[in-house]
């Protein structure tokens, strides 16, 4: 097992973000995430991530036990994140973007190459815009950059925060074939995403989130065939329906 999150419970002031979530993300799967806006999908993340302290509950990464270690110690571990609404430095070239992702291992010149290359037939565009501001690039290859930066950390598990969000339909599956072929090549991916249906077919397992909660876990195609996800998540129209993010 890669990653267990055991009954964590996260507060933003008085309010309880998450209500004991528990789930695990083993070597090797896609995991996803769904739920409505105030699920819990992006705290979540960002609890795996240290960016959010933890009240209550324990998370373990390949064994370690990693609750209140550093966001920046987690990267080293391999814990990458891409987030939610990208993030990326508007004013930094890709180049520049690309190399904040390799900062924790940046002396290391043979590993950074390496990222680099990956990243760049990944995503090809990358290569031919690397001098161009992050901010003047279209929302796909802003998507890109963020997706990009992450990998170049060389995760083990790379949480991916609504990569679909504000693309294009004709992007949506270009992106998502590009999430199957990192996985591929070996990075566990854990997966919050508002295209519920697009998620549900990548996936191995998922987890419907609601307030604060695990609701259901299951297999993701078992989900796919569950009215009550249908109607909540899916819309009835499972080409390119989408849960609320």
């Amino acid at each position: 097992m890669l990653l267990e999150l055991s009954d964590v419970q996260v507060h933003y002031g008085q309010v309880e973000a998450l209500k004991g979530i528990s789930l695990t993300v083993d070597e090797g799967e896609i995991v996803t995430l769904i739920g409505g806006n105030g699920a819990g999908k992006t705290t979540t993340l960002k609890t795996i991530s240290g960016l959010r302290p933890v009240t209550r509950g324990s998370i373990r990464f390949d064994g370690t036990d990693v609750l209140g270690v550093p966001a920046h110690r987690l990267v080293t571990m391999g814990i990458s994140q891409a987030p939610e609404g990208r993030g990326i430095f508007p004013g930094m070239s890709v180049m520049e973007n690309l190399e904040m992702g390799a900062y924790a291992r940046a002396r290391d010149k043979a590993a950074f190459a390496r990222s680099l290359e990956r990243v760049f037939e990944l995503f090809p565009r990358l290569a031919e815009r690397r001098g161009q501001a992050g901010g003047t690039l279209s929302g796909g290859e802003q998507q890109m950059v963020a997706i990009g930066r992450a990998l170049m950390a060389e995760p083990r598990l790379l949480l991916l925060d609504e990569p679909s969000m504000g693309l294009a339909p004709k992007l949506v599956g270009q992106i998502f074939s590009i999430i199957e072929q990192i996985n591929r090549q070996g990075t566990t991916i854990l997966l919050v995403e508002q295209n519920a249906a697009q998620a549900l077919r990548r996936a191995d397992r998922a987890y419907v989130l609601e307030t604060g909660r695990v609701v259901k876990a299951a297999v993701a195609g078992e989900l796919l065939d569950d009215e009550s996800v249908k109607a909540a998540y899916l819309g009835g129209d499972l080409g390119e329906a989408g849960s609320a993010s």
